[in-house]
């Protein structure tokens, strides 16, 4: 025997003309779709970077009361001979002298030379004399200002045996920490023989 078939139902529900609707408009949804381009994706703008506010300029260090613990200016001496006697320069390598000490043994004087083209009086700081010297300018390129010394000034022995160190200042310029150091005494004694 037969068993009979279950009864179709559902299928008759599926195919009222609501449902049919329901299911073109799906159908029609679902192709609609399927036709729109995919959703743009943007590059990524560049990280903006902010423009960075130029630092202040570094403020000098603070300059101690006692000369003899400020720091020394840069450079260092050399000693040299020629043709009008000795010199001593300081200052750094590969530029022009920050200072000299000349003998003119033609003039049998020695000339304190500072670079700049300012007239006014430089001053001498040793650990046991301080003393300002008037100056003149040089009319050299680059420009020095100079002061002419007596080889038997005491100011010379000062500078040479100054406790480690002599200052030179002069108004509108940064002082220059020399060192004490033997060339000194060299153009000194060249100048005395």
């Amino acid at each position: 025997m037969r068993t009979p078939s279950p009864p179709l139902v559902g299928l008759r529900s599926l195919a009222s003309p609501i449902a049919l609707a329901r299911l073109a408009g799906l159908a029609t949804l679902a192709s609609i779709a399927g036709c729109v381009a995919p959703p743009r994706v943007e590059a990524p703008s560049p990280p903006r970077t902010a423009t960075p506010t130029p630092a202040p300029a570094p403020r000098p260090a603070p300059i101690a009361a006692d000369w003899r613990d400020w720091p020394y200016s840069p450079g260092t001496w050399v000693y040299r001979h020629d043709a009008r006697g000795s010199i001593a320069l300081f200052g750094p390598a590969n530029v022009e002298a920050s200072l000299t000490l000349r003998c003119d043994t033609a003039a049998r004087a020695i000339y304190l030379s500072r670079a700049g083209s300012t007239p006014t009086p430089l001053t001498i700081r040793t650990s046991s004399v301080t003393r300002a010297l008037s100056v003149q300018p040089t009319g050299g390129t680059p420009p020095y200002v100079a002061a002419a010394l007596m080889p038997n000034d005491s100011l010379l022995e000062a500078m040479g045996f100054s406790r480690g160190r002599f200052v030179v200042q002069q108004a509108g310029l940064p002082p220059l920490v020399v060192p004490a150091w033997a060339e000194i005494e060299r153009v000194t004694e060249d100048c005395r023989g």
